[in-house]
This record gives structure tokens, C-alpha cells and sequence, in this order.
């Protein structure tokens, strides 16, 4: 158990606080609208559909309030980045920020269901009282002021169509109830193609439909302002239901029951929504003003395996490591941005990145490089960004173990180089004293991305008498028997066939356990700081590894996990 706290206890209590405010704000409104004496004709109208229609609706302004914030990455950038209180800790819990979006978005596909199941049973129910099919006090209810003012309890006011009809032409002509549809549909379309397959494959897809949430966002707004739920208001002399319920056929003829007036609610949804929308109508702003600023493209290389290389210049530019950018070409698309990892060091006077083909942008892209003349500048290129990421950390651990699965490599090589410039200067501030670094790939071309870069670094590090700063290890997952009788003939040289480094490449997969106990042995007393760039399968095996081998004891060795995000 303490184990488990060390790596998720701030992340479960965050989310206990969440669940919890949701709890309250559902129990709380539904007791109002369920109890409350303002309510008691509209009760008679609806029943306890009334309360379960109402408190979903506060839970879903509570966390519209909240989809918003995980995705605005200038403001976690700069909560990350900026405030001295933002410790290691609570920048763990930012990294997290499209978990905890996924997961409000979970929420409010929950309540909007409720909501609108609710609601459906309300329209018919208000329609059955309408018709006179209940009760005399439901038919007294629903026939108040016919004459067209705003003082009437039931908000079905047609009556001359069809009965059956009136359902469906309240729904489509009222306010509440045609910003309700579309909106539905917008979040149904919204989660729909938010699923993997359909992001992986056909991101243009999600992306595009993703975008509904500006006419979601504007429905809501307008959707309380057809103030269908309507509460009785007070009148001199007032209107005692407890004593006027059962005389309706009196209302108004004798001083005890007046007619009762009724009112609907004001519109808060907005009050809630109002906040994030104008910081995210910032950062669309500040991403368009970064889309006009020049970029210039220093280099251009092809490298195997289909990974263009891109050196980028841009005026005012600064960057950490292990950040990464959004990037738009508007010759492929002009709403498109896509995130990569920026393999560059912030000493370096350019940024780069590695595009690895995985789609049809990354094709598109690729294709139109390779047909570039010699020589020539690439498509015009809008950058996004620098946004903080968690291996901004590497350096605040005295050891850090650096995991990269595939093209997952990048922010690696960021940190890498980082630390090849700060030992060629002699920086002082360098707190890390061990760094293991592991990487697996599936081709034996895709180590040659940046395997000169590791060679330059083997041999620094022995030059200045430091071998064992740099702790790294390959892993080649995917080999033919050609490969393995070639790797065989030549295993007495001195360097890697594959790599021509001297630390030899393994093949399969690491052993963990073996892994994190030998980084546990040669480091008793330190903490540890395990980041990955990888998949979600391996990043679930890592986080049971870093809960599994923390030991409670401060004076001993613990692991904490951060993961790329984006």
C-alpha cells in the first residue's frame, strides 16, 4: 500500500475530490428538486423524473466547466513551468491532463443520457396532462393562462394537431428543445469518433468531429433559455398548495388559493462555461498569431525506415527538453495540427523533429519533401508551441531510467543531447548523476536514427572518465534467421553489427523485474525517475514495476512513473 501511494496516492485523491463534488452536486439538486415546496405542482406533472432530469444537469454544467482546462497546453505549460509551487509531485498530475479530459468526457456522455432520458419522459408526461389523461388537478395545471402570458406550469401549449404529434413538434420548434437535439448529436458524433480505432486510423475523422465541440459548447449555452422546468413563485395573497391542491376548481374565486404563478428558472448554464471558453478562445488566438510567424527549414533529411528529419528555425523560439510542437501545413491541410516530440537540445541554435509515416498526413507530407529540387525550402509550416511534457523532469531525478519504444525515441534524444553539450561545458547545475537508457524497436534501420548521436556520447563519457553515467541498452524485437546467422558470424567483434556501438544490441524484450532490481541495487538510496514514450501496454507493465520495487522507507530507493502525453 505505501508503495502504491508513492506513485498514485495524489492522482487517487484527486480523483476521489472529482467523484466527490460530482456526488454532491447530483444528491444535492436532486433532494432540491425532489423536496423543495416551489417544485410541488411541476411534481405532480412530472413525478421523480423532474429530480432525475434536473441533477444530472448539474453535474453536467460542473464538469463543462472543467473538459475544457486539460486541453488549454499554453496554460499546463505554464502552470508546469513557471510557479515555484508546482512541485514534481503535482506536475505528474498535469501530464495526466488527457486522462482526466477522457475522463470528464466519460461523465458527460453519463449525465447527458440521464438528461435526456428524463426529459423524453417529461415531454409525455407533460403532453398525457395536456390531453387530460390524468387527474383534475394535472388537467387544472396544464390549462393555466391560455391567454399566452408567462405565468402557465405546463410548457406544451399547441393543441390543435394531432396528439401524437405534439411530442416531436415541441421538441423541434422550442428553444430547450432543438439546442437539446443538437447537441446530443454533437457529443454523440464527438465520443463516437474519439474511439482508438477510429483516432488511429482515421484521425482527419476525429479530428474534424472533434471540432462539434464549438456548436456543443453554443447550444448549451442557449439550451436553458427556454426555461421549460418552471417553479411556482410566490403571489400576495399567496397560494398554500397543501390547502389549495385539491380545491382547483376554487382557484382564483376565493381569497385562501389564488391562481398559483409559475416562472421558469434563469440560464446558469453559461456562468459555468463562460471562464474556459474565453481561455480557450486565448489559445486559439495565441496558436493563430504562432501560425503566422515565420519558420524556416535549416535541414531536411530522409532518414531509413520512412523518418524525415526536419530542422526548423523560428525568431523567439526557446524550448526545454523533451517538449514538443504542433505542427500545420496548410498544403496539406489548413485546420490540421498534429503533435511531435522535438529531438533537438535547447543549446542547439534550431529545433528538429522526426516524422515517422503512420498516416495519411504523415504520407502526404513525406511525399511532398521527397519531391522537392535540391536545395529548395519545404512547405510552409505553422508551429505551435513549446508545450511541457513529462520529461521536462529528467534532470530534477538523481537517476532516471529513459524508455523509448520505436519512434517513442524522440524526446530521448532530446535529453541526450542535452547532456552531451551540458558535459562539453562543464555545466555545474547538472544534478543527475545515472541515467539508464533503453530502447526497443522492431527494425534493425531504425536504429540508425540517432545512433551516431549515442556513439559521440560512448565516447565522450569515456574521454572525461564518466563510462558509467550513460547506462544503455537496444532491444531488437522483431529479427529473420538471416539476421540472427549474420549477428552470430561476426559476435567476436569488438562493435554492434547492427549499431556499430560497443554496447551489443539484445534481442526479445527487457526483463523488468531483472532491470529495475539491478537499478535498485546500484542506487540504495535515490529516487528514481522512470519515464516512457511508448504504448500504453508497456507503460501499464512499467507503472506495476516502479509501484512494485519503491520501498516505503524514505532513506530507500523509489521509483516514480511519468509518461508522454499528447
Amino acid at each position: 500500500m505505501g508503495n502504491w501511494i508513492i506513485n498514485h496516492g495524489l492522482t487517487s485523491f484527486i480523483l476521489v475530490v472529482w467523484m466527490g463534488i460530482n456526488i454532491f452536486l447530483f444528491v444535492w439538486f436532486y433532494f432540491f428538486y425532489d423536496l423543495g415546496d416551489q417544485f410541488f405542482y411541476t411534481r405532480h406533472l412530472l413525478g421523480s423524473a423532474l429530480a432525475w432530469a434536473r441533477a444530472p444537469a448539474a453535474v453536467l454544467n460542473f464538469n463543462c466547466l472543467l473538459i475544457l482546462l486539460p486541453v488549454c497546453r499554453n496554460l499546463l505549460s505554464l502552470l508546469r513551468g513557471s510557479f515555484v509551487c508546482c512541485g514534481r509531485t503535482m506536475r505528474k498530475q498535469l501530464d495526466k491532463n488527457l486522462s482526466f479530459h477522457k475522463l470528464v468526457a466519460y461523465m458527460i456522455g453519463l449525465m447527458t443520457a440521464v438528461h435526456m432520458i428524463a426529459h423524453l419522459l417529461n415531454v409525455e408526461w407533460y403532453n398525457n396532462s395536456r390531453q387530460g389523461i390524468y387527474d383534475k388537478l394535472s388537467t387544472a395545471l396544464s390549462n393555466l393562462e391560455d391567454s399566452g402570458n408567462n405565468t402557465y406550469l405546463n410548457p406544451i401549449r399547441k393543441t390543435d394537431i394531432d396528439p401524437q404529434q405534439i411530442p416531436t413538434y415541441f421538441v423541434f420548434t422550442t428553444i430547450a428543445g432543438l439546442t437539446g437535439v443538437i447537441i446530443t448529436l454533437a457529443l454523440i458524433l464527438i465520443i463516437t469518433s474519439s474511439m482508438e480505432v477510429i483516432r488511429r486510423s482515421y484521425f482527419e475523422v476525429f479530428w474534424y468531429t472533434h471540432h462539434l465541440f464549438v456548436i456543443f459548447f453554443a447550444g448549451l449555452v442557449f439550451h436553458g433559455a427556454g426555461r421549460i422546468v418552471r417553479s411556482q413563485t410566490k403571489t400576495d395573497p399567496p397560494h398554500n398548495f397543501t390547502l389549495c391542491k385539491d380545491r382547483s376548481d376554487e382557484w382564483g374565486r376565493i381569497p385562501e388559493c389564488p391562481i398559483p404563478q409559475f416562472a421558469g428558472g434563469f440560464p446558469q448554464t453559461w456562468m459555468w462555461v463562460i471562464g474556459p471558453m474565453i481561455l480557450y478562445l486565448c489559445e486559439r488566438l495565441l496558436r493563430f498569431i504562432r501560425y503566422m510567424q515565420a519558420v524556416r527549414y535549416r535541414k531536411i533529411v530522409m532518414r531509413p525506415s520512412k523518418v524525415l528529419e526536419l530542422q526548423l528555425v523560428k525568431n523567439g523560439f526557446k524550448m526545454e527538453v523533451g517538449q514538443y510542437v504542433f505542427l500545420n501545413c496548410p498544403a496539406i491541410s489548413q485546420l490540421e495540427w498534429h503533435p511531435f516530440t522535438m529531438t533537438s537540445a535547447p543549446e542547439e541554435d534550431f529545433f528538429s523533429i522526426h516524422i515517422r509515416s503512420a498516416g495519411d498526413w504523415t504520407d502526404k507530407l513525406i511525399d511532398i519533401v521527397q519531391h522537392l529540387p535540391e536545395g529548395a525550402q519545404g512547405p510552409k509550416m505553422g508551429v505551435d508551441g513549446p508545450f511541457g511534457t513529462a520529461s521536462e523532469d529528467v534532470f530534477d531525478y538523481e537517476v532516471s531510467m529513459l524508455v523509448g519504444a520505436g519512434i517513442g525515441v524522440t524526446p530521448f534524444a532530446s535529453i541526450l543531447k542535452s547532456i552531451w553539450y551540458k558535459f562539453k561545458d562543464s555545466n555545474p547545475k547538472l544534478r543527475t548523476r545515472k541515467i539508464y537508457f533503453y530502447w526497443l524497436c522492431r527494425e534493425t534501420h531504425a536504429f540508425e536514427w540517432f545512433a551516431d548521436l549515442l556513439q559521440v556520447l560512448e565516447k565522450e563519457m569515456e574521454e572525461r572518465g564518466m563510462a558509467d553515467f550513460l547506462t544503455y541498452k537496444l532491444y531488437l524485437t522483431k529479427w529473420d534467421q538471416s539476421h540472427a546467422t549474420h549477428v552470430r558470424v561476426h559476435s567476436d567483434e569488438d562493435t554492434d553489427v547492427v549499431t556499430g556501438l560497443k554496447q551489443k544490441t539484445y534481442y526479445g524484450r527487457p526483463a523488468w523485474d531483472k532491470e529495475f532490481e539491478q537499478v535498485r541495487k546500484e542506487n540504495p538510496t535515490s529516487v528514481v525517475g522512470t519515464f516512457l514514450c511508448g504504448p500504453e501496454a508497456l507503460g501499464t507493465v512499467l507503472e506495476k514495476k516502479c509501484v512494485k520495487y519503491s520501498d516505503v522507507d524514505p532513506r530507500k530507493t523509489k521509483f516514480y512513473f511519468n509518461k508522454e502525453n499528447f
